[in-house]
């Protein structure tokens, strides 16, 4: 979608990071309040679009013309079969590795052993964890099944496989295992992979997922380099880039506040949640000083960012099995990004208008509009009042607490 603006071309792009399912879920809720909101732009014919992890998935599909709005109908089951996407294959054990493992188990301790022999006094238990590293699966499950998922989807349809027979420029990023450089997919020299097989080792979260063999190299999720990629689409030349961020840490505290009720902490979750929170943390530093630096390095260029605040939790305690929070998650997601766009308008409208785009205050100000509306068939009634429920609810208890604050200040004054 190259436009022009006084006769100067306009490249326009696209940057997802990633964030498992339930980023791709966000993604896709923010991805259409973009496109409801922002006049003159389709984001299934942008000209470059970069994609890491899961955000890797989504943009592959938009630069197939797959529209943000079949990618709602998708979420829910409800596109057409190729594009729907069971969760359930994003978990499937991974037996072979397992198996693979456990068959380096008896030389492992074998050398353990004679090493505990040769020298007693050297081998802690520190040491002797290492020492059986070798015999732990590299990760939990294999996402071989998405990349026969996603395989089949870019056959059909018009859509392709290939990133040479695409009309716009596609970049998958992940990490080479081995030297952690980041690769890119899709650039010269790399655009004979398969769309699918890049995903697949773009989307290989360490500890979750095994790393993808590709070429006789061995690759990893790209956020274990940097979140969103962004620079990879500047780099390329555009001249406005949208990026969409689903990972920030949570902020438990403000629910708590709100609801009245004892002080609790993540640590009640365990391990997952720990390392959640702490995954999302280093993440979303790194990014910010990422995003700061493009300010000097691409000054030319316009950059949108959008992602969820610390307070929406929802995307931290989803359950993507669950057809109402997937259904939840995208309607939150698209409302969070319509109150931030509002809200940036001042900031917004001038960066639009010299791109060739415009802010359609209408849309964003109009408090009927759902991401899945009355006439769409992907509609859940009861789903969307659940919805608006919960939010009338947080609101009414946010207004309680606010004036508790304003009593008590009052009354120190």
């Amino acid at each position: 979608m190259t436009r022009s603006t006084n006769h100067s071309p306009i490249k326009i792009g696209l940057a997802c990071a990633g964030g498992v399912i339930e980023g791709a879920i966000y993604e896709i809720g923010a991805l259409n309040a973009l496109e409801e909101a922002i006049g003159g732009v389709h984001l299934h014919e942008l000209d470059v679009y970069v994609g890491v992890s899961s955000g890797g998935l989504i943009s592959a599909l938009l630069a197939n013309g797959v529209s943000a709005r079949t990618l709602t109908q998708a979420v829910i089951s409800q596109a057409e079969p190729p594009l729907n996407l069971d969760p359930g294959v994003l978990f499937t054990p991974a037996f072979r590795e397992y198996a693979g493992r456990l068959g380096r188990l008896p030389r492992t301790l074998l050398g353990t052993l004679g090493q505990y022999v040769s020298n007693p006094g050297d081998l802690s238990l520190a040491g002797l964890m290492v020492n059986l590293g070798a015999a732990v699966p590299t990760g939990l499950f294999t996402n071989a099944p998405l990349q026969r998922f996603l395989a089949r989807a870019f056959s059909t349809g018009g859509r392709t496989n290939d990133f040479r027979r695409l009309g716009a420029a596609l970049r998958i990023v992940a990490m080479h295992l081995d030297s952690a450089e980041v690769t890119c997919f899709g650039e010269a020299g790399r655009d004979d992979v398969p769309i699918s097989k890049a995903i697949q080792a773009s989307t290989a979260l360490p500890g979750l997922y095994c790393p993808v063999e590709i070429g006789g190299r061995y690759y990893i999720d790209g956020v274990a380099r940097r979140t969103v990629h962004a620079s990879v689409a500047l780099d390329a030349g555009v001249d406005l880039l949208f990026c969409i961020n689903p990972i920030v840490p949570v902020n438990v505290q403000l629910e708590q506040k709100i609801d009245g009720l004892r002080q609790q902490s993540l640590m009640d979750g365990g391990l997952p949640a720990v390392l959640s929170q702490t995954f999302r943390a280093i993440v979303d530093s790194r990014m910010k000083t990422g995003f700061k630096k493009y300010a000097h390095t691409h000054p030319d260029a316009d950059l949108l960012l959008v992602e969820p605040e610390y307070e929406e939790n929802a995307l931290f305690f989803s359950n993507v099995f669950s057809f109402s929070n997937r259904h939840d998650v995208a309607e939150c997601a698209y409302q969070a990004t319509r109150n931030h766009l509002l809200a940036q308008a001042d900031t917004l409208q001038p960066m639009l208008e010299r791109n060739g785009l415009t802010l359609r205050l209408d849309a964003l100000k109009d408090p009927s509009r759902t991401l899945f509306g009355d006439d769409d068939p992907t509609t859940a009634p009861a789903h969307r009042t659940h919805f608006f429920e919960r939010t009338d609810h947080v609101l009414e208890r946010l207004d309680r607490v606010l004036e508790r604050v304003s009593a008590d200040t009052n009354g120190t004054v």
